[in-house]
């Protein structure tokens, strides 16, 4: 009976042997959810125990009542949704002190439901500390009573079978709709991460092999920058001076047809030169005028 409930109401007095698993896809949040009749005895001052008092004769707010346990429920299934796609997620109604507020949660995975308990065990939800366990329950349909399903359980809240409160299916949709976005963003921005990690490593292992730290790498690109901007200088050179020939030689073509003056500007400097420097003719003439004996001059006189 312990394997299909996941608890006993004899407690660890039991003279059975309760084997918990070690491993499980569904876990058990003990006490968890609030009963509504538990909170109004409580409020009422009075106790099933003592004066014997019917649970039935409470008044309670059945609207608020269903308002605080689906605002319950929508809270946990998203909290519990981080850890993993949730197959079952159930909460007793019953009043049975072994059972009542339990809340059972089966997940697709061990490692998730693994993960679920490490986290949510000891955290506080409504100023109550949770306490987390694995539960042997896999199977739902053995555990929960049948009568209750169809209303007409006899033992009411005491019944040792499962009284799973019902949950209206379009809100469970919507809640797997939301949950399943929320994980698809965060597996996109846990890629990203990743990515960046990655690329970040891959520079580091280039910046090794290449066997230059940053400075040299900078140095290299200064020295690139350096040769394109020596390179533009010395092309914008070579066309201002293409441009000057060009303008020259219009200029001559110009004088040719004009007349000396602008003839002589556009004379070259070599040319020049070579007008005022003497011929080899003259110089071989100065030099023989300057070589000849006076004695040959007196005879030329005479």
């Amino acid at each position: 009976f312990y394997f299909k409930i996941g608890a006993c109401r004899h407690s660890d007095r039991c003279s059975r042997l309760h084997h918990r698993p070690a491993f499980s896809p569904t876990i058990l949040l003990k006490h968890l959810y609030r009963h509504p009749v538990r909170q109004a005895e409580l409020q009422a001052g009075i106790t099933n125990t003592n004066n014997g008092a019917n649970p039935s004769n409470i008044q309670i707010d059945q609207e608020k009542a269903q308002e605080d346990f689906l605002c319950f429920f929508e809270d946990l299934f998203c909290e519990l949704s981080k850890f993993g796609r949730i197959d079952a997620l159930h909460v007793c109604d019953n009043l049975g002190d072994h059972m009542i507020g339990h809340v059972y949660c089966k997940f697709r995975d061990e490692e998730q439901a693994s993960d679920a308990l490490q986290v949510m065990n000891g955290r506080y939800y409504d100023g109550r500390k949770i306490d987390v366990e694995f539960s042997p329950v896999t199977d739902f349909r053995e555990a929960r009573c049948r009568d209750f399903d169809e209303d007409i359980c006899s033992r009411g809240g005491y019944c040792n079978f499962m009284h799973i409160k019902p949950v209206p299916m379009p809100l469970i949709r919507s809640l797997e709709d939301d949950c399943e976005e929320d994980r698809r963003l965060e597996a996109l921005k846990r890629d990203e991460m990743e990515a960046s990690e990655r690329d970040r490593e891959r520079r580091k292992k280039d910046r090794k092999r290449s066997g230059g730290s940053s400075s040299t790498k900078r140095d290299r690109e200064d020295r690139k920058r350096s040769r394109r901007h020596h390179h533009h200088r010395s092309s914008s050179r070579r066309s201002s001076s293409d441009k000057g020939d060009e303008d020259s030689h219009h200029d001559n073509d110009n004088g040719g047809s004009g007349g000396g003056g602008s003839r002589s500007r556009s004379r070259s400097p070599s040319s020049s030169t070579n007008n005022r420097r003497p011929s080899s003719s003259n110089k071989r003439s100065y030099s023989r005028s300057r070589s000849r004996s006076p004695s040959g001059s007196k005879k030329s006189e005479k």
